[in-house]
């Protein structure tokens, strides 16, 4: 989701897993580890997209960028324009929504979020609405 090609989902996952190895020591244990790993990749994948311009972004973007995740039987329209609905929102919505798409209880989206569980479900209410709104457009 945060990145447009191959090349930097790999120079990505190479951030992260960097990232992971230099936080480990600061691990505390107050959280899950799985709640540490998201928010320690969420936070490298929204630092490094902060870095780059617009024109960067922008200019880098091909044909892979709009490509939608195999299924079975291959992708069908509908998954198509809810991929494209997900790009459309803020990073951290978009952030939101792969929590949720991955069965995240709102505790850990709250606590990889650094939100409230309240808000979670406001924020993940208010997504829905807005997908149902960008995929009717579309």
């Amino acid at each position: 989701m945060y990145c447009h090609s191959k090349e930097d989902r790999e120079d990505l996952f190479q951030d992260i897993v960097l990232q992971l190895w230099r936080s480990y020591p600061n691990f505390r244990g107050g959280s899950k580890v799985t709640t540490w790993l998201y928010r320690v990749a969420l936070n490298t994948a929204i630092t490094r997209l902060r870095k780059e311009t617009k024109a960067e972004r922008f200019a880098e973007l091909g044909p892979e960028a709009f490509q939608v995740p195999a299924a079975e039987g291959g992708p069908s329209e509908e998954m198509a324009a809810m991929y494209r609905a997900i790009r459309r929102l803020s990073q951290v919505d978009q952030a939101l929504t792969l929590l949720y798409l991955e069965d995240c209880s709102y505790r850990e989206m709250a606590e990889v979020l650094g939100i409230s569980e309240a808000n979670v479900g406001y924020k993940l209410n208010r997504i829905k609405a807005q997908l149902r709104t960008l995929i009717s457009i579309a």
